[in-house]
């Protein structure tokens, strides 16, 4: 049980929050590369900050505050220049750090442009993705996780935004006792509801559960009914990668799977899931799989009811039913929480270590050490062990628009490297 101050600490992540604070010192994903394709801006808010992400004519990216100083306008209609972005209610141009350059109608002698500036933030393209620093300078490395930077990769990117804080999406990651109820048991039953007498790998019992912090976060091994201590699930396990990524083992099935939560603000999270696909070398991709593909994550029904026949809605489900924030001062916890009680406290040391001007958990400034890196993950997953097509169909990949070509890929034609 936390306190409701405790609660707050750990739950409000704007400008001058500590968590926020914490936050800021972390890259967060903001577009997949392909919305800036066809189009010049799109809105973005992030921890808290109303923004405008935008390509000028150049091509370059810039991110800054969304209203124009002048009358409040929306830059999200502005004009792209060659290098900026002009508001298209009087024609303030702004560069990528912010800075007013041009005031069209404003004496040509005169230095106002000069003491007009709003917040503009760091930006980086990798792995599909478009990425955003909104904490201080010097910034830190973006990291280059493995499946950022995986070569010949086929990359889909799921999206929903809900309406949730953050943190009770991350506690779900370090809590996997869960996946033999929500995942095993409530999904057979599900299903079974539905006509569709089914059983399930994640319904296996679990026998114990271990947390171990290391260097990008905590790593999570679960050692379940009938496994040996051998086994890649309590072995190797996989990692939550602080302060806002689940990565996932692929359990052989040629993938790296990342869960992204990035905090919109205190209750919204914008829900990121990210599979690279590794077919393996000498295999031709096919056309429909060689550009990343974003696609939309149904969680209700026309209705307003939760869509609970597959896993990812299973803990949508779970996360919004919660509240926008939880009130961890009423709850229970017992000894199957261990690992949320982990996490909320290396959240709060981290918290501290901003508050002392320390370097928290995870971040990178040694370019040496940011070549690629390689998450431990489990390669033979038993959660996964039912084969490349049942999980695409049980998990959000389900909604894919390219799911049926990754399976005839990776299944039709036996295309499965033990990644």
């Amino acid at each position: 049980m936390m306190t409701t101050g405790q609660n707050e600490t750990l739950t409000r992540v704007g400008p001058g929050t500590p968590m926020g604070e914490l936050l800021r010192r972390y890259w967060f994903p903001v577009a997949a590369e392909v919305e800036l394709e066809r189009k010049w801006t799109k809105r973005v808010r992030l921890l808290g900050e109303d923004l405008v992400l935008y390509r000028d004519r150049s091509g370059n990216l810039g991110l800054i505050a969304e209203k124009c100083p002048h009358r409040g306008v929306s830059l999200v209609y502005g004009i792209p220049e060659d290098e900026g972005i002009r508001c298209p209610y009087h024609g303030w141009c702004f560069n990528h750090t912010g800075q007013c350059t041009d005031q069209p109608n404003e004496p040509q002698q005169s230095t106002f442009k000069q003491r007009i500036k709003i917040s503009g933030y760091r930006v980086q393209r990798l792995g599909g993705l478009i990425f955003a620093y909104l904490g201080p300078e010097p910034a830190p490395l973006l990291p280059r996780y493995d499946a950022f930077v995986a070569e010949n990769a086929i990359r889909v990117v799921g999206q929903a935004v809900l309406p949730v804080n953050f943190l009770q999406i991350m506690e779900n990651s370090l809590d996997p006792e869960h996946t033999e109820w929500l995942h095993g048991h409530y999904h057979e039953f599900i299903h079974h509801e539905l006509g569709d007498q089914v059983q399930v790998a994640f319904s296996r019992h679990h026998v114990k559960t271990a947390f171990d912090v290391f260097d990008y976060g905590i790593i999570k091994r679960r050692l379940l009914e009938g496994q040996s201590e051998d086994s890649d699930d309590w072995r190797i396990g996989h990692p939550v990668v602080f302060p806002y990524i689940l990565a996932v083992g692929s359990g052989g099935l040629g993938t790296y799977a990342f869960q992204m939560r990035v905090p919109i603000d205190d209750t919204h999270t914008w829900h990121v899931w990210y599979n690279a696909y590794i077919p393996g070398e000498g295999v031709e991709i096919p056309e429909s799989l060689q550009k990343l593909c974003l696609y939309e994550v149904p969680w209700r029904h026309p209705n307003g009811e939760f869509i609970t026949d597959y896993i990812d809605g299973q803990d949508i489900m779970t996360w919004v039913t919660q509240g926008a924030i939880a009130d961890r001062s009423d709850e229970h916890l017992g000894t199957t929480d261990k690992g949320i009680i982990l996490l909320r406290k290396l959240y709060a040391e981290q918290i501290n270590k901003v508050r002392q001007g320390v370097d928290p958990l995870g971040v990178i400034r040694d370019p040496a050490k940011n070549t690629i890196i390689n998450l431990p993950l489990e390669r033979k997953k038993h959660h996964f062990s039912e084969g490349f097509e049942s999980v695409t169909m049980r998990f959000q990949t389900r909604h894919c628009p390219v799911a049926r070509d990754l399976i005839d890929l990776f299944t039709n034609q036996g295309v499965l490297n033990g990644q």
